[in-house]
Formats: C-alpha cells, structure tokens, sequence
C-alpha cells in the first residue's frame, strides 16, 4: 500500500510540474507548436529590406565597366566620373562604405541575384529588359547610342542604310547590341565600350556603337582617339540605376536624388555631362 501511494505521489508531481510550466509560459500546446514554425522576426526583416542588409555589412557594393565620363579610372587607380561620384555620396548618405567591382556587363542580374553586387551604377540604359529583371531608380540622365568610324571615313557614313556593310564592335548585354540588332548590322560582342572604341582604332573592326556620353568625352580632337569620329545618332534613351528586383534602396536614391540636385548638377558639370541631366 506504502509503495501505490509513493507511486501516486510521483505521478502527481509530474501531472503538477507540467501544469506550472504552462501556466507560467502563457501559452497552450498549440501555441507552443506555432512558434516553432516561425523565423526570428529580425531574419524576415533582414531579407525583407535591402537597404538593412546594405547597412548591416557596412558597405555599397557597385557594379560597373570602365565608361568615360561615368565610371573610370584616375592616375592613382582610384574610380572617379558622375557615376562614381554620386555612388559614392549616396553610400555615405547611407552611412556605408562604396566599394567598386567590374563586372561582365553581359551578367549584370545575374551577379545582382547572387549578391555579388548591391547594384548597377553605370550609364545603364533602362531598356524594357532591365526594368522586368531589376528595381531601377527614375531615369537621371538623357543618352544616345552613337555609329563610332574612322574619322577619314565619316563622311561615308552619315546614315544607317551606309552602315549596313560595316562590321561593328559591341558591348555583349548592352544598348549598343540591341541598336546592332535592330538595324541589322554585323556585330561582334566585346567585354565593353572602351573595348569596342579600342578594336576601331586598331582597324579589327569596321565601326563601334558607344554610348553619345562615351563618344563626347572620348572621340575627336582634343581625346585619346582623334583619329575617330562619330557620325549617326540611332536612338534616344535614358540611364538608370539598377538595384535587386523589390529592393527598397531603389526609392531611397530617388528620395537621394530629389533631394541632391544642386550636387548633382555640380559633379555633371565636373565631367561635362550637365546638358545630359534629366531636370
């Protein structure tokens, strides 16, 4: 009889043990189970925002190509040009570091998507493609892709039916591409712009289609391809800023922008793009 009530006063005990422990936790077993199922609130609010995981690491990581007057190099190594620039104070409005990568313009979602990059900050022409594959920034600046001959040859070719027996050199993945395509050129695809200007001057290549941005800071007298000219003019287009597609840092630099015109205007007066801005 002793050893049933030492039994029952065990099993009591337990019965009690686990009644307190739900008291005092507040909630039932089907709550307990729910809680189970669910991520920590601050991992969703991590991957829900861009711009938090932008901060939490410390820094804005920019793709971009080497594109006079927008992204390029100085003596000291250093990327400078209106893109750059104002990468760089956007960074510092967010209160993180810049850091600049190349990148394969031809990958440019892809290296979005994969978090190489925070985003694509480079004289990109907001084309129907880049706007369903990334959250772009309003169009900030007025641009053109641009026919690139020798300049002795230039008076050849002044439309683009003269064109159709050059062998043009283009960016693989850009603007200049889709114009090539579209007019029915012959193309060879190169890693960029100054690539593409480079294979002219060499004479591997018939002709160039560059940004009018890149043309006007680059080609004719006074630059570092005298011997070249620009001639048609075969479409009219607009730069924008690419970020991860439902990224919130795309409003955040409009809000930037809006805020930021008198620097604007400033650095696009440093590198002579200021009748390109978008007012």
């Amino acid at each position: 009889m002793k050893k049933a009530i030492k039994v029952l006063s065990l099993i009591l005990a337990v019965v009690m043990t686990v009644l307190c422990f739900a008291s005092c936790s507040g909630k039932t077993d089907d709550e307990t189970k729910a809680d189970t199922t669910k991520a920590p609130a601050s991992d969703s609010s991590s991957e829900a925002s861009d711009m938090a995981y932008v901060k939490e690491k410390g820094k804005l990581v920019v793709g971009i190509t080497d594109f006079e007057p927008m992204d390029y190099q100085n003596e000291n190594k250093e990327w400078i040009g209106f893109d750059a620039d104002m990468a760089r104070a956007f960074a510092k409005s967010l209160g993180v570091d810049v850091e600049f990568v190349e990148i394969d313009w031809d990958n440019k979602v892809m290296e979005l998507k994969s978090k190489t990059i925070d985003c694509v900050w480079n004289g990109m022409t907001l084309t129907d493609e880049v706007k369903s594959s990334m959250a772009c920034s309003n169009a900030y600046c007025n641009n053109a892709q641009i026919v690139i001959v020798p300049k002795d040859k230039a008076d050849k070719y002044q439309t683009a039916e003269s064109c159709k027996e050059l062998n043009f050199a283009v960016e693989a993945g850009s603007a200049g591409k889709n114009e090539a395509e579209a007019n029915g050129f012959k193309y060879t695809e190169v890693k960029d712009q100054a690539t593409a200007l480079a294979e002219v001057a060499a004479g591997t290549c018939d002709a160039a289609i560059i940004d009018s941005l890149m043309a006007a800071a680059m080609v004719g007298e006074g630059t570092g391809y005298a011997q070249l000219a620009y001639t048609v003019k075969l479409n009219s287009e607009e730069y924008g800023v690419g970020f991860r597609q439902g990224s919130d840092l795309a409003a955040e630099l409009n809000e930037f922008f809006a805020a930021n015109t008198e620097l604007m205007n400033t650095t696009a007066e440093t590198y002579k793009v200021q009748a390109m801005l978008i007012k």
